[in-house]
C-alpha cells in the first residue's frame, strides 16, 4: 500500500498510467474531504477535477455557507456534533479560521412539524420571545402566529477558504490532486481503470462525488439515479441605511411559510460588505453544462418570491437584489443524500444528491465515503442514504 507504479516506458502517443490505492472523481467539498480522509489513512489517493481550480461551476464555491445544529431530520442532527469537531480539527491543522459563530434564528408558524423537529434537535430553552429576538436580530420581523428558535452554534463557514484548506491538507498527507482533467471512461473490475483527457489510472476502489455531473458518469455503469440539478439564484440585498445590519448579525432560516414552501435562508454577506445574502432553498431544473444560458428577460420567480419576503420580514433591506449570482444544487426526490455502493460494482462508492444542505456535513460525509470504500463499518448509519430507496435505478450497462 502507498506504492505507485508508473509505466514511463509507454510510447509517446499514449498517456501515462498510474496505479493508486483509491481514486476520487470530483474535487468539490465532498470529494475533497473523502480524499483527505483516505490520505490521512495512508492510502495513496488521486483526486480528479474536470475544471481548473478554483472554479465556480459547481456547488462548493463562494465565500459563505450556513452551519447549524438545528436540523429537522434526526440522521443529520446526529451527525452535526461530529461535523463541528472535524471542522475544528481541520482549522487546527490548517492554522486558519474556517468558521464564524454568529448564531442562527429559525422561524416559522407555531406547530409547523419541521420547526418542532428543529426544536427537539436543540432541546429546551431555545424559543425566543419578541424582546429576545429584537436583541439577537433587530432587523428581523416576526408575524402573528409565528415563533423563532435560537441555535447558538449556528454560523458561517468560509466556503472557498475551507475548500482550499482541505485540498492543501490532502496534499500534505501525500495525496495527488489533478485538475483540468475530465473523466472519459470508467472500466469496472477488481482493479478499476479510469481514462481521462490526460491519462489512464488504476485503483481497487473508486469514489464518485461529481455533483451535478454524477448522472453522466453513472449512466454507462448501468445506474440511473434520480438526481435533478437545479440552478439557484444566489441573491445579495442592500441595506436601506448603511450599517443597519452588521457583519455580526446572525444567520436565519425560515421554514413552513406557505409563500416559500422550500424555505428561505440568510446570512451576513462576506462576499459583499454592506449586503446581506438571502436565498430561496430551491431553483430551476438545469443542465449543469448550460446553466448560464438562460436568455435575457427570463422570469425569475424565486427572486420575486424573495422580494416579497424581504418586504415583509427584513424591512431594513432594499426589496430588490443588488447582486444575483448562480449556484448548483443536485437534488434527490426526498432531499436526502445518497451515500452507498454501486449495486453491481461494490468497489465503486457514490456520494451524491446533497440537495443544497451538504456543505456543513462534508467532513462527516467524506469520512463515511472513506469508510465505505475501505469496507469498514461506517461511523454513522448510512441506511437513510441507501440507493435501494429508489427502485428501478439499475439498468443494463451501456
Amino acid at each position: 500500500m502507498g506504492t505507485r507504479a508508473r509505466t514511463d516506458m509507454a510510447a509517446p502517443s499514449q498517456p501515462p498510467q498510474a496505479t493508486y490505492d483509491a481514486i476520487v472523481i470530483g474535487a468539490g467539498i465532498q470529494g475533497s474531504f473523502t480524499a483527505y480522509h483516505l490520505a490521512q489513512r495512508h492510502r495513496d489517493t488521486l483526486l480528479l477535477e474536470q475544471f481548473i481550480l478554483p472554479h465556480s461551476r459547481g456547488s462548493s464555491h463562494g465565500q459563505s455557507r450556513i452551519t447549524r445544529s438545528a436540523y429537522p431530520q434526526v440522521p443529520y442532527a446526529r451527525m452535526m456534533p461530529d461535523s463541528f469537531r472535524l471542522w475544528k480539527q481541520l482549522e487546527d491543522e490548517a492554522g486558519i479560521s474556517l468558521y464564524r459563530q454568529t448564531g442562527l434564528v429559525v422561524l416559522g408558524p407555531v406547530g409547523d412539524p419541521e420547526l418542532e423537529s428543529c426544536h427537539q434537535s436543540l432541546g429546551n430553552n431555545h424559543v425566543l420571545d419578541a424582546v429576545e429576538l429584537a436583541q439577537h436580530f433587530p432587523g428581523l420581523r416576526l408575524h402573528a402566529g409565528e415563533v423563532a428558535l435560537w441555535d447558538s452554534t449556528g454560523g458561517v463557514l468560509f466556503a472557498d477558504r475551507a475548500l482550499r484548506a482541505v485540498q492543501d491538507a490532502f496534499r500534505r498527507h501525500g495525496g495527488t490532486l489533478q485538475d483540468g482533467e475530465q473523466v472519459l471512461h470508467i472500466e469496472p473490475g477488481a482493479m478499476l481503470t479510469i481514462t481521462t483527457t490526460a491519462g489512464v489510472y488504476r485503483a481497487p476502489r473508486l469514489i464518485i462525488t461529481a455533483g451535478a455531473w454524477t448522472s453522466a458518469l453513472l449512466a454507462p455503469l448501468g445506474l440511473c439515479l434520480p438526481l435533478q440539478p437545479l440552478r439557484i439564484d444566489v441573491c445579495y440585498w442592500k441595506e436601506k441605511e448603511p450599517g443597519s445590519t452588521s457583519r455580526a448579525s446572525p444567520c436565519f432560516m425560515a421554514m413552513g411559510l406557505s409563500q416559500a414552501p422550500h424555505g428561505i435562508y440568510g446570512l451576513p454577506a462576506l462576499e459583499y460588505p454592506g449586503l446581506v445574502k438571502v436565498c430561496y432553498h430551491h431553483g430551476s431544473p438545469t443542465d449543469p453544462n448550460e446553466r448560464d444560458r438562460a436568455p435575457l428577460g427570463t422570469p425569475r420567480p424565486d427572486v420575486t418570491l424573495l422580494s416579497s419576503f424581504i418586504r415583509s420580514y427584513l424591512p431594513l433591506l432594499e426589496p430588490w437584489p443588488a447582486v444575483v449570482e448562480t449556484c448548483l444544487y443536485t437534488n434527490t426526490p426526498d432531499g436526502d443524500f445518497i451515500l452507498d455502493r454501486h449495486p453491481k460494482y461494490s468497489n465503486i462508492i457514490i456520494g451524491a444528491g446533497f440537495s443544497g444542505h451538504g456543505f456543513k456535513l462534508a467532513p462527516v460525509v467524506g469520512k463515511l465515503l472513506c469508510e465505505l470504500s475501505l469496507g469498514e463499518e461506517p461511523s454513522h448509519s448510512t441506511a437513510p442514504f441507501a440507493i435501494s430507496r429508489f427502485p428501478g435505478v439499475l439498468r443494463a450497462a451501456l
